[in-house]
């Protein structure tokens, strides 16, 4: 059975999917990617599929579950290198990859998710002032 390489760069792990997808390589695939989301705390899987020809609904299925299970580890997927004949294939299948955001390469995708990171460390922020001490015009 072929394993899909699982690389870490800062806070992201990336994911490049290099071979067919057979169901046990998409199930091994979930529990490693599972298992260095919660070794290293990383918070953005980066899914890249560039040399995927075609997607069927078993792979479109595959990515929603891994931006499932990445959600619940708090890690953001970001899906990249999208032909647009694997893009018109998904929406003809009416797969709409729920909790997937999409980019067009890799450095796109990481400036997604460390955009998105940002965002979320200006919420908490906000949220954590405390109205007595925060000055009012």
């Amino acid at each position: 059975m072929e394993r899909v390489p699982i690389l870490k760069i800062g806070d992201i792990l990336l994911v490049s999917i290099q071979v067919d997808m057979s169901d046990q390589t998409a199930i091994q695939l979930q529990e490693d990617l599972a298992e260095r989301i919660v070794a290293t705390g990383c918070h953005g899987v980066i899914i890249d599929i560039t040399a995927l020809d075609i997607v069927d609904s078993f792979v479109g299925r595959m990515l929603s579950t891994i931006a499932s299970i990445s959600k619940v580890l708090d890690a953001e997927t970001v899906v990249v290198g999208m032909r647009p004949a694997v893009a018109i294939t998904l929406v003809e299948l009416g797969l709409s990859l729920n909790g997937i955001r999409t980019a067009l390469n890799v450095e796109r995708g990481m400036e997604l998710i460390a955009a998105s990171r940002s965002d979320e460390w200006d919420e908490v922020d906000v949220a954590d002032e405390d109205p007595e001490t925060t000055a009012t015009p």
